[in-house]
């Protein structure tokens, strides 16, 4: 724990006090032959991106494209589709350069999304959760790459993940198809933790209580629609940095089940009833069994986030408590509030002021405050 301290302490100094207004360095873009990637402004423009260095995008506006001032990439995308717009991004002479921090959420997305945990094997292991990925729902609005995260007084985690958006609503048995964004899975592990089925956590019971509220999932500042959606996937590198310091970092290509079987899974899987809240949740599917377009697809996080188990000073405190409570209510749940307790004092996790960043080439960034009483 000092070790980690520290390193965030000097992070802190070589960034600077400037920090709060800092902006992503250069990301690369995908080649127009490679992928299509849009942006999109507060005030409604779309923008076909060229490349994004120094605070800002440069690339050609697609308003002489749109149909309604309300259409966003997908909406050009289902009207002209890929080749006629890649054509007219061409043939524009004239490009504009808007500042990264005037950007929107890149496209109109749902509100319930289909996402997978411990689909990497060493952030299965940091959880010790052996039984392979698993799924659950995630019920909640996404918000800008520069939207802060509500400090909602839990254990507050981050996850870098890679998302497929579904362009329009993809049949039963479809391959993966759309476009890729990327989010923060944010989550309250104390309130996943005291929800969670301890005998078997791959239910994914619990999660989408721990994962759903409001603030909970922003999502970068591009979108992207690559020709070979699996090729470039499999080709970025995730990473995350909390106050500068890196925390996560891994291909995305290590991941064990990638986004043809996470939809396989799901199909499998439509019928099922996660509690939430006190009610229910599932996977979004419609009536005849199609993933509704602008749903995400949540494919999981990499080793790194603060949540990496129970300690086992945790597991003693919890059979002491039990045995001091005449044995009510189970040894798991007093374990539980053992690790609360004890990682709340270490405030080893994100608190108000904190800032997490996300870069990835070819996908653009996240730049989130955690927000409290006195933070801006």
């Amino acid at each position: 724990m000092a070790a980690r301290g520290l390193a965030v302490l000097l992070g802190f100094l070589l960034w600077g006090s400037s920090m709060a207004h800092a902006e992503p360095d250069a990301i690369a873009i995908a080649p127009l032959d490679e992928a299509l990637t849009f942006a999109r402004t507060a005030d409604g423009r779309v923008i076909a991106v060229t490349s994004y260095e120094a605070g800002r995008v440069r690339g050609i506006d697609l308003e002489s494209l749109k149909g309604a001032p309300s259409d966003d990439a997908i909406d050009l995308l289902a009207r002209h589709g890929e080749s006629a717009l890649r054509a007219a991004i061409e043939a524009a002479a004239a490009p504009v350069d808007v500042a990264v921090k005037a950007l929107d959420m890149p496209v109109r997305l749902a509100s319930e999304h289909i996402a997978v945990g411990t689909n990497y094997r060493e952030h299965a292991e940091e959880s010790s959760v052996n039984g392979g990925p698993f799924l659950f729902p995630k019920y909640v609005a996404p918000t800008a790459a520069r939207a802060p995260i509500p400090s909602t007084g839990g254990l507050l985690d981050y996850e870098v993940e890679l998302c497929l958006v579904t362009l329009a609503p993809l049949p039963d048995g479809a391959p993966a198809a759309g476009g890729l964004i990327l989010c923060n899975d944010v989550t309250d592990r104390a309130t996943l933790l005291r929800k969670i089925d301890p005998s078997d956590p791959q239910s994914g019971k619990g999660f989408t209580s721990g994962k759903s509220a409001p603030g909970f999932l922003p999502v970068g500042d591009l979108f992207v629609v690559p020709r070979d959606l699996k090729a470039f996937a499999a080709a970025r590198t995730l990473q995350l940095s909390v106050n500068g310091e890196e925390r996560q970092r891994a291909p995305v290509s290590d991941w064990i089940w990638d986004l043809d079987e996470i939809l396989a899974q799901a199909r499998g899987r439509r019928q099922t009833n996660w509690d939430y809240w006190g009610g229910t949740a599932r996977l979004p599917f419609d009536e005849r069994g199609a993933v509704p377009a602008r749903t995400l697809v949540l494919a999981g996080t990499p080793a790194g986030t603060v949540f990496n188990g129970p300690a086992t000073s945790d597991y003693a405190w919890g059979v002491l408590d039990w045995l001091a409570g005449f044995c009510q209510q189970t040894i798991a749940s007093h374990v539980v509030e053992a690790y609360i307790a004890r990682t709340a004092a270490e405030g080893i996790y994100l608190k108000a002021g904190d800032r997490v960043s996300i870069r990835v080439d070819g996908l653009g960034a996240l730049e989130n405050l955690i927000e409290g009483p006195n933070t801006e």
